[in-house]
């Protein structure tokens, strides 16, 4: 029996963001371009305003907003924590995901050398590629690269399988294609790496504002995400074992803790963004219904997600009935966020998008550092046009999209 989650009417959820109120032209500004960022509800923003305003301070000092401080982030660890299924001493803040990646990557490279190997895959973004790619050059170790299927738009399986070996330290992977909408099984891959007694970490980045992460049940060593793609600020999330958070070669200040987890913390953190990262989270929860804030996020989430798959099949349909248009990624009815690229013939993409920007529909363009999927797809140099649904993208929206595409590709014919 399958459980129905119900979440607000898209209308109601709209109200709650200011940034829907802009208009471009004399029309509403359509916004698609959540796989990049998404837009912020009121509520994320009043708790950050509310934070700089009246408990703004350093932390660990015995004065009330010092105070105030340390209990605002464990409250957000507590928050992030809820979001991914985790224990809240297993959150880690930092800048962004990139950084965090970096980071985490230069702590586990202390311990490599020549024979060791790290997995990554095409299908990545280049923050789970470059970091990587850092300690194979500083190091010494051997990078394998698991290819992507051109057919299906997916890893290929047999490919990883052949790759991991007892020499595999970690394989790095994403939960969620930001160009192609692919959603590789995680809890596969997790279980391949921990068979061959080696690590995994998971990129959720674009897989978190659509999903449920549970960390517990995709058993992974390390998780990122950023507050920004589900409706918070530009900051990022580390999610890691306990055991594993504390077992880590972090450079750090001595005078730093040394306590799980701000030792992976570096100088002062962004107080700010934190507080909205969990405002975020509590935005998120508010969409949901259940016995505490797991499991109302767990509705929430699916609730959103199957939403947003309906908007999804009306873009992809409606898309790929426009002649000159070719679509990429896995269709509607496969494991996929509700994020589609594709291409105009005759069109380049920045055209494509300053034309659809002109309607007042705003998409992305590029390779959105997906570059190693857009030289696998020989679309470089100019890449792809990109448009995500979010919880706030309506039925109008998708058609105005689908109208403005249309009228772009018939010019393109020279129609």
């Amino acid at each position: 029996m399958t459980t129905q989650h119900s979440v607000p009417g898209v209308d109601e959820i709209r109200a709650q963001f200011p940034a829907l109120q802009r208009l471009h032209h004399g029309q509403a500004v359509a916004y698609f371009d959540g796989p990049g960022g998404t837009q912020v509800p009121q509520q994320v923003a009043d708790a950050m305003s509310d934070y700089l305003l009246n408990h703004n301070a350093n932390t660990g000092w015995a004065y009330p907003s010092s105070e105030e401080t340390d209990a605002a982030i464990s409250a957000a660890r507590a928050a992030l924590a809820a979001l991914l299924h985790a224990a809240p001493h297993e959150v880690a803040f930092g800048a962004n995901m990139t950084t965090l990646t970096f980071h985490l990557a230069r702590a586990l490279g202390r311990a490599w050398g020549p024979g060791d190997e790290v997995i990554i895959t095409e299908l990545d973004h280049h923050a789970n590629q470059a970091p990587w790619r850092a300690i194979e050059r500083e190091r010494g170790i051997t990078i394998k690269v698991v290819p992507l299927d051109l057919g299906t738009f997916e890893l290929d399986w047999a490919a990883l399988e052949r790759a991991i070996t007892s020499k595999t330290r970690l394989l790095a992977i994403g939960a969620g294609s930001n160009a192609l909408g692919t959603m590789p099984d995680v809890n596969k891959a997790t279980q391949l790496a921990h068979d061959a007694g080696a690590l995994c970490f998971v990129d959720a980045v674009h897989y978190t504002p659509h999903g449920v992460v549970d960390v517990q049940a995709i058993d992974c060593d390390f998780l990122a995400c950023s507050a920004y793609k589900f409706y918070g600020p530009h900051i990022g999330v580390l999610y890691g074992k306990a055991d594993r958070l504390a077992a880590l070669d972090v450079p750090k200040l001595l005078p730093a803790p040394d306590t799980v987890p701000e030792r992976l913390e570096t100088g002062t953190m962004n107080h700010e963004g934190i507080v909205g990262a969990a405002a975020a989270v509590h935005f998120l929860g508010s969409l949901g219904s259940g016995h505490d804030h797991r499991a109302k996020l767990v509705s929430a989430m699916s609730g959103l997600h199957a939403r947003e798959g309906q908007l999804f099949a009306r873009m992809w349909e409606g898309l790929g009935a426009i002649k000159g248009v070719t679509r990429y990624g896995p269709p509607p009815g496969r494991p996929r966020t509700p994020t589609i690229s594709f291409t105009i013939d005759g069109v380049t993409p920045e055209t494509a998008a300053r034309a659809l920007a002109e309607r007042a529909v705003f998409v992305s363009h590029g390779d959105y550092y997906a570059a190693t999927v857009v030289e696998r797809l020989g679309l470089q140099p100019h890449g792809m046009i990109r448009a995500g649904c979010s919880c706030y993208t309506n039925e109008d929206e998708v058609e105005r999209l689908i109208a403005g595409v249309a009228e772009i590709a018939g010019k393109g014919r020279g129609n």
